[in-house]
């Protein structure tokens, strides 16, 4: 997993400057009456016997999360986890029963009708798994779309839309419709039509499972190389583990409308918080989520350090060939500015590539491979 949505230090500053997302204490309860019910739920109330005696369903439990600016925050889970409810209260769509999303200092639970259109015109966009395209517009009709809604100067608009319809790989397909398009290129339409919004907050959910597996490992490359450029901030709805991993920053797991753990894909396949999670990464190839920070060791003060000198950044799979390739048995690990954070030797890499012995947690574990329903 290259991080290669990462700012640079130029970047850092700006980016930070940015405001994110800050999810707090978030209950929805669906069903006639939810907020007769809210109350019990925080008591302690079981999804289970709300559903049973009271014949509502709890859908989100008590969720507080911080979603940085400039970074793709993956949430993923099984079907049911709550994770696409949970995606749709970021821009309205969903109501909650309780508590708050803040972006820029303003709840969008509690923003009038009018506050919330120009919200969602302005500040967010949406790209959504079966790629929702308008079956009677053109590639350029269909990425302009949002602009048009806004109401941006049409030779703006298609200015615009054309700039990101090359950025996706599809110049020259401007006049195409919808139903000449593969899967694959659909999507790309989808996501340059978010793109062209120039929205701050980008929101995905499952945008890429329908495609099959090749198309979709392209689309992850595509994203990741615009996010390197644009440090846009992404909210990613998957429910596959590689998936989350290739593409998170940071990645919430979800489980029956609770968060399980929150973290790095690193610190979810070292540290596991709980046998559920620890079940879905057992499996995991830990050569491409590891980072060199991880398994290196200081310098000795008597020790002189290796010529060869590898990012922090980078993971095992990659800090072996880069060691293989120059013929060294040591690295020195550099940090920002190239600053010295130790070193590692194959053997280092070796060991960290290897997961733990034994079985996996079998208790209430995904009932599919590598996590998937």
């Amino acid at each position: 997993m290259t991080d290669q949505s990462v700012p640079t230090l130029e970047d850092e500053d700006e980016v930070a400057t940015r405001p994110g997302l800050e999810i707090r204490g978030l209950y929805k309860i669906f069903g006639p009456s939810p907020s007769r019910w809210i109350g019990a739920v925080k008591a302690g109330m079981t999804k289970t016997d709300l559903n049973r005696r009271h014949g509502h369903v709890l859908g989100l439990t008590d969720i507080s999360l911080s979603i940085p600016p400039g970074r793709i925050t993956v949430i993923m889970g099984l079907s049911g986890s709550g994770k696409s409810t949970l995606i749709r209260h970021i821009n309205g769509l969903i109501a909650p029963t309780a508590g708050e999303i803040l972006f820029d200092g303003t709840d969008v639970c509690r923003m009038s009708a009018a506050e919330l259109r120009g919200f969602r015109r302005s500040r967010t966009a949406m790209v959504f798994q079966k790629f929702a395209l308008l079956p009677h517009r053109t590639v350029l009709e269909n990425t302009r779309y949002g602009l048009d809604i806004r109401g941006v100067p049409r030779a703006e608009a298609e200015r615009a839309a054309r700039r990101w319809i090359a950025r996706v790989g599809l110049g020259g397909y401007e006049n195409s419709y919808p139903s000449q398009l593969s899967g694959g290129m659909q999507q790309r339409v989808g996501l340059a039509r978010a793109l062209a919004t120039d929205a701050e907050i980008l929101l995905m959910d499952e945008a890429f499972s329908a495609l099959d597996p090749l198309i979709r490992l392209d689309m992850q490359r595509i994203l990741l190389e615009l996010q390197e450029e644009l440090h846009r901030t992404i909210v990613f709805i998957t429910h596959d583990l590689d998936e989350a991993l290739r593409l998170g920053d940071r990645i919430a797991i979800l489980r029956d409308g609770r968060l399980e753990q929150v973290g790095t894909g690193q610190d979810i396949v070292l540290r596991p918080a709980n046998d559920y999670i620890a079940a879905f990464v057992h499996e995991v190839n830990r050569a491409r989520v590891i980072r060199l920070s991880a398994v290196a060791t200081p310098l000795a003060e008597t020790e002189e350090a290796p010529r060869l000198a590898l990012p922090d950044r980078l993971v095992l799979e990659e800090a072996a060939r880069e060691m293989l390739a120059a013929g060294a048995e040591r690295a020195l690990v550099v940090g920002p500015r190239r600053r010295p954070l130790g070193i590692v030797r194959i053997g280092d890499l070796l060991a960290g590539m290897v997961r733990p012995s034994g079985r996996p947690p079998t208790d209430q574990a995904p009932t599919g491979p590598r996590g998937k329903p």
